[in-house]
């Protein structure tokens, strides 16, 4: 047995009294000590009956870990009261353990005071160096854990090394090298996003809605236009262009201003809206793929086209009188359409009246030139006969259209053949007259006593005797 062994010169008895006192003396109001046989290296440690330890090898690492965390947080340093770090009977190291740790203190082992031998101070924490390594992989799992990130539905991830452009992330979980290596912005490619010119009051807004137009007239243009990122741009829309969303304003405020430029007024504010929106979206995509914005035009909507605020008034004034000769100009052109169709029908009625006149007269010259020309042939063949026949028939066409009455003077009587068919067809037309000339100055009162006296004159009429002394009169 060697000199520096504690037992040299003790009995089995004395060893069991001075570890029975051990305890006692190591307390010293602070925490109560963990159980020594938990302190003991797991080689040496008892064993139970099976024969197996009492610490399984998990056990072993969570307690290492955790003295190395509390290293850590001592600063490396001694055993601190609530450190894992405690002093261990002098009996419970073995010769190589001693040995170390006189060579660590530079001599002997310190006596205690009470006269014997204090335990050596072993700790259990782990060294400063061991405590940094233990913090940095912990600061580099951390690190590395921070480059997962998460792109939504309808978004992408644009990520850059040293910021540059790397690649495009799709939706999904996905993971980068950690700040400040390589870095991820998030774009909605999906939305919809919206931008309005000259619509919310303001001076600027009132500024930029004020436009001129072909005819040297000022007019209050107020649009939106809708957009939103190509997909696979993104990368343009975040490093090609400053701002993107004010070059949007920017160029639609241009392409606005150039073909209102071109327009008349009234095509402005009437007519044209329709089309001077396609044009200005046309003008503003071209613009912005110049500038390699990656953004995509989608719509351009004229809200509302007017004349400024200060002459608001007079242009309505200047509205309502055109209004007022359009009116006209439609009553006009109403008439017109009513008027000149019947006034064509009329021209056309009598046009063809006369062409009808004008073939009769023609027609009944020819014959009457031809009738002459035949009479004319019989003539020169039988010119007393001719003459007596043309004589004859000239009389039958005029006494067959004038009133007759035949005198029988031959046996000196004074009897009158009167044409009673003609007579009464004279004296009915004589009544009829009457009657109308009765009612129109009579009126709808008189008619009745009218019709009375159109029947008794028409019976009168009837009588030859009455007949006769009207004829007389």
């Amino acid at each position: 047995m060697p000199l520096n062994d504690p037992h040299w010169g003790r009995g089995p008895a004395e060893d069991s009294k001075e570890q029975g006192r051990e305890p006692q003396a190591q307390d010293d109001g602070s925490k109560p000590q963990q159980n020594q046989a938990d302190q003991q290296p797991a080689s040496e440690q008892p064993q139970d009956k099976r024969g197996e330890p009492r610490a399984s090898d998990l056990d072993e690492l969570w307690n290492e870990f955790n003295k190395t965390l509390q290293g850590i947080l001592s600063g490396g340093k001694g055993a601190q009261p609530n450190s894992r770090q405690q002093e261990r009977p002098a009996q419970d190291f073995s010769e190589q353990e001693r040995g170390e740790q006189q060579d660590a203190d530079g001599g002997s082992l310190p006596p205690t005071s009470g006269g014997g031998q204090r335990g050596y101070q072993m700790p259990l924490g782990g060294s400063p160096v061991k405590g940094i390594i233990g913090a940095a992989v912990l600061g580099l799992i951390a690190w590395m854990a921070s480059g997962f990130y998460i792109v939504p539905e309808g978004q992408i991830g644009v990520v850059t090394t040293f910021g540059k452009y790397t690649k495009d992330a799709s939706a999904g979980f996905s993971w980068r090298m950690p700040w400040p290596i390589q870095d991820a912005e998030i774009v909605d490619i999906s939305s919809v996003r919206k931008a309005e010119i000259g619509i919310y009051g303001g001076a600027q807004r009132l500024k930029e809605a004020l436009m001129l137009t072909d005819d040297e007239n000022i007019v209050d243009v107020q649009f939106n236009v809708q957009y939103r990122i190509k997909p696979g741009f993104a990368k343009d829309y975040l490093f090609r262009t400053r701002a993107p969303d004010e070059s949007v304003r920017q160029a639609a405020e241009s392409a606005m201003r150039e073909v209102v430029g071109r327009k008349a007024m009234d095509s402005v504010l009437f007519e044209s809206k329709q089309e001077i929106a396609q044009d200005v979206r046309r003008i503003m995509q071209d613009m912005l793929d110049r500038y390699h914005t990656g953004i995509d035009v989608m719509s351009v909507a004229i809200q509302n086209a007017q004349p400024p605020e200060q002459v608001q008034a007079a242009f309505n004034d200047a509205v309502k009188a055109g209004q007022d000769r359009e009116r006209q100009i439609n009553e006009g052109q109403a008439y017109q359409n009513a008027v000149v169709p019947i006034a064509r029908g009329k021209a056309s009625r009598l046009k063809q009246e006369a062409e009808g006149y004008k073939a009769r007269v023609v027609e009944t010259a020819k014959g009457d030139a031809e009738r002459f020309s035949r009479v004319l042939a019989q003539y020169q063949q039988a010119p007393r006969v001719t003459r007596d026949r043309m004589y004859i028939d000239a009389m039958g066409d005029i006494l067959s259209r004038t009133r007759k009455i035949y005198v029988d003077s031959g046996n000196g009587s004074n009897l009158l053949y009167l044409p009673l068919d003609k007579l009464v067809e004279g004296t009915a037309a004589d009544a009829a007259a009457q009657v109308r000339e009765a009612a129109a100055e009579s009126g709808a009162a008189s008619s009745a006593a009218a019709g009375q006296k159109a029947a008794r004159a028409r019976a009168e009429s009837l009588d030859p005797r009455q007949m006769l002394r009207n004829r007389t009169r």
